[in-house]
Order: C-alpha cells, then sequence, then structure tokens
C-alpha cells in the first residue's frame, strides 16, 4: 500500500491529528478537505486512491458529497469509505445507498481503520488490475481477430481465384468452342473440294471462313479483356467520344457479315453525340451487342443502332428483328452460368460478351439493360454520361 494517497474530508481534521500521523508513517500519502465542497473541488485536479469521508458537516453532508462523487465518471470509482459517529442501522444504509465501499464509527480505531482502508485499497487495486487485463484481452482478442480476418481475406481471395479459374476454363471450353468448330469445319470443307469448286464457291466459302474467324477473333479478345478486369490490370481513359464516330466503324467492320446474311444494318446516330467514357470499352461494348443482333436475326431482318439524349445523358440502343428471348430469360442475361444453355429459338445464349458488356459499362458509369420479345426482336441499351456534363461539373463516374 505504500505511496497509496487517501484523501480525508472532515470539518475538524485536528481531532484526527493521532490517526493522520499514524497513516502517514504507515507510508500513505494523506491529503485533507474540510468540508463536502472543497473535496469535490481537490478532486477536480487530482485522484486520491481513497477517501475518508466524514457524514456530518456544515454545507453539503458527506451522505449528498458521495452521491456527487459516484455521478462523476472521474470520481465514480474511488472507493468511499464514511467516518462518523452516528449508529443507527438506517444511517449505515444510507451511507451504502449514497455509494460508500465502508462505514467506520467514531471514535475511531487506529488499527481497525488501517485494516478496512488496507483492504479497500487491496480491492482497488486488484479491480485496476482485472481492468488492465481484461484491456490487454481486449487488445489480444482484436489482434486475434484482425489474424483470423486475414485469413478468412486469404481464403476469400483463394475462392475468387478459384472461381475465376473454374470461369476462365467454362468460357474457354464452351464459349469458343462453337466458334472454332465452325472455323475447324469450313476448313476442312474447302481444303477437302477444292478442286471442285469453282470461283464464285470458293469465294462465298471465304467470306464464311473470314466470319467465322471474325466471330473467333470477338470472342478471344472479350475472354482476354474480361480476364484483365478481373485481375484489376483493364487500362482505363475516360475521354469525350463521337458515339457516331465508334457506330460507323462498326457498321463498316460488320458489313459483311450483314450482307452474307441479307440483313440490313443501318444507324441513326447523328454527328457529334459526345459522351465521357472509355473509348475502347464503348467499342467493345458496341462490337459484341451488334455481333450478337447479327447472331440472332435470320435471313431478311434489320439491325438498327439509335440514340437519345436526356439534359445529362445519352441512351444508345442496338435492336434487331431477331428471335427474341422470353421474359424469365432476361435476368440471367449478365450473369456467369458456368453451363451452356440455349435460348428458345435453339441456339446459344450470348455468353461472356454480355457480362463483359456489363462490367465495362460500370466501369464507365453507365448502366445496361434488355428488352426482348419471343419471336419479335431484342433491344438492348446503355446509358452514358454527357461529356459537357462531366467536363463542366468534374464528376468522376468511374466505378
Amino acid at each position: 500500500m505504500e505511496k497509496a494517497t487517501i484523501l480525508i474530508v472532515d470539518d475538524n481534521p485536528t481531532n484526527l491529528g493521532v490517526f493522520l500521523e499514524h497513516l502517514e508513517e504507515t507510508g500513505f500519502e494523506v491529503s485533507v478537505a474540510r468540508s463536502g465542497e472543497g473535496a469535490i473541488r481537490q478532486l477536480e485536479h487530482f485522484r486520491p486512491d481513497l477517501i475518508l469521508l466524514d457524514v456530518m458537516m456544515p454545507g453539503i453532508d458527506g451522505f449528498e458529497t458521495c452521491r456527487q462523487l459516484k455521478k462523476n465518471a472521474a470520481t465514480r470509482d474511488i472507493p468511499v469509505i464514511f467516518m462518523t459517529a452516528l449508529t443507527d442501522p438506517v444511517d449505515k444504509v444510507k451511507g451504502f445507498l449514497a455509494g460508500g465501499a465502508d462505514y467506520i464509527t467514531k471514535p475511531l480505531h487506529h488499527e481497525e481503520v488501517l485494516v478496512r482502508v488496507t483492504a479497500h485499497l487491496t480491492i482497488q487495486r486488484l479491480r485496476r488490475q482485472i481492468q488492465a487485463q481484461n484491456v490487454l484481452l481486449e487488445e489480444k482478442n482484436a489482434i486475434i481477430a484482425a489474424q483470423q480476418a486475414l485469413v478468412e481475406e486469404k481464403e476469400a481471395q483463394i475462392k475468387t481465384l478459384q472461381a475465376y479459374k473454374e470461369k476462365l476454363f467454362a468460357f474457354i471450353s464452351e464459349d469458343l468452342q462453337h466458334p472454332l468448330n465452325k472455323l475447324l469445319g469450313f476448313i476442312r470443307l474447302i481444303a477437302k473440294n477444292l478442286d471442285n469448286y469453282n470461283k464464285d464457291t470458293i469465294k462465298s466459302h471465304v467470306a464464311r471462313l473470314q466470319t467465322a474467324a471474325e466471330e473467333l477473333y470477338l470472342l478471344l479478345e472479350n475472354l482476354l479483356i474480361w480476364s484483365a478486369h478481373q485481375r484489376g490490370m483493364l487500362e482505363y481513359a475516360p475521354e469525350p467520344i463521337d458515339l457516331h464516330e465508334i457506330a460507323v466503324y462498326n457498321l463498316l467492320l460488320f458489313t459483311p457479315n450483314a450482307e452474307q446474311k441479307q440483313i440490313t444494318l443501318r444507324s441513326s446516330i447523328q454527328e457529334q453525340v459526345l459522351v465521357y467514357a472509355d473509348y475502347n470499352m464503348v467499342n467493345m461494348v458496341i462490337r459484341n451487342l451488334l455481333s450478337n443482333a447479327l447472331k440472332f436475326t435470320d435471313s431478311g431482318g434489320n439491325v438498327t443502332i439509335s440514340a437519345g439524349q436526356t439534359e445529362d445523358f445519352i441512351e444508345l440502343s442496338v435492336s434487331d428483328t431477331g428471335v427474341g428471348m422470353r421474359a424469365e430469360d432476361l435476368p440471367h442475361l449478365f450473369q456467369i452460368e458456368l453451363t451452356s444453355q440455349k435460348n428458345a429459338a435453339g441456339k446459344e445464349k450470348p455468353g461472356l460478351g454480355l457480362i463483359l458488356c456489363k462490367e465495362l459499362m460500370e466501369k464507365n458509369g453507365g448502366t445496361i439493360w434488355c428488352e426482348s420479345e419471343l419471336r419479335k426482336g431484342t433491344t438492348f441499351s446503355f446509358i452514358l454520361p454527357k461529356a459537357h456534363v462531366v467536363l463542366e461539373s468534374n464528376v468522376t463516374y468511374a466505378k
């Protein structure tokens, strides 16, 4: 108990002279206050380890003084031992109800007081040790929790990588298999019958061969871009871009395929329809939407690119008069499915391309959706912020 500090609150401390000397000789540091108000003021500047509090004092009595100390978060944990000549059990109960830890009647017996003071200081010391150990335990638990969270994060990353690998293999085996088989089939057919073909037949087969190769190239490019995006390695460089320019470029790119299938391909987008986005990403989205539209539109059909405007956004749509889709299939168009399925017309559903379109649109702060009716056609639409809106407001739309 050496160096423990005791505050004695008594309106006549001279009566405690011998007792004060005994406490100091025992090794305690003793401070004295002559009233409850004085004790409260002193406790604003220092914190004793224990308070010996007289009950009957001028001003606020010891009970009220104790109640005020227990209301204060800074002093509520200091043990208070009442010293009083009041011996009625009711007074003792009042003392404990006020927050006192003990009750000593006068005249004081030094040895008894010393034992009680030592006991309560021991309890106080043990309480502080327990609190310190609880804090240490909480810190250790926090460290363990952080380590556990790190382990779970690593496990989640491993699961993500495993899922990514499975998706990658699934796309390679499913999305690439059909165009690769078609390409190889054309090559084998031409190689086997080359001597029997005239110039027009060869030209027709070469056109089909080119279409199959371009379809395969687009799927491979989708796969590489999607893989780069999953690994966080896809470069994003937004700038003002003209949707008319991209539309014209893609119309020229897909014209041979459209002519081969006798599909009318056109655009109604005016010049200088500017959005703020990454050129390569928007170009890839339009290419995929046009490729799907041509794939699922029969001979004699139409594929149209159009654009509408609001105050802040541009909406671009790719519409076709193809086989369409059932309403129940639409919510799953942009979700990854590891098993290949066919649509209502018996044709392969759009695969990785639409998933990539959704991710690229989100990367550019846009949204993509689909409207379709079975055997009446499909319209894919996406919105992007207008270039002047972003440049004037300095808004960053990147996700």
